[in-house]
């Protein structure tokens, strides 16, 4: 792994199972607060879970990559992987996101993230 790759994981349970390095957040909050402080960075890749835990979801972090390219300054991001479990949440992001001219693949069952604390 490149350490100058810029990588950010938003999920509330699972990391990268191969330990890469990598910024991880586990709320929408915090993602918000992530992407902030990326505004003017370059992203490799951005990893995005759709369920955070109890009524919180991804969707406030998808507002603000909509906004920005809505104001025609989109996130530069090199690919957004959506890694949900929850099929039509995957769908629906990726769909967002790719009308705003985002990269995005859906890698709902990703093996490069996984419970490492034994959780399923």
């Amino acid at each position: 792994m490149d350490a100058r790759r810029t990588i950010v994981l938003v999920d509330d349970l699972r990391s990268f199972v191969d330990g890469r390095g990598a910024e991880v957040v586990r709320t929408s909050a915090a993602g918000v607060e992530l992407l902030d402080r990326y505004r003017d960075r370059h992203l490799d890749e951005l990893w995005l879970d759709h369920d955070l835990g109890g009524d919180d979801t991804i969707w406030p972090v998808v507002e603000v990559l909509e906004r920005a390219a809505f104001d025609k300054c989109p996130f530069d991001v090199g690919v957004i992987n959506v890694h949900s479990a929850n099929p039509a949440g995957a769908a629906k992001v990726a769909q967002v996101l790719r009308r705003w001219g985002y990269w995005v693949r859906v890698a709902s069952g990703s093996t490069d993230v996984g419970y490492l604390d034994g959780l399923a």
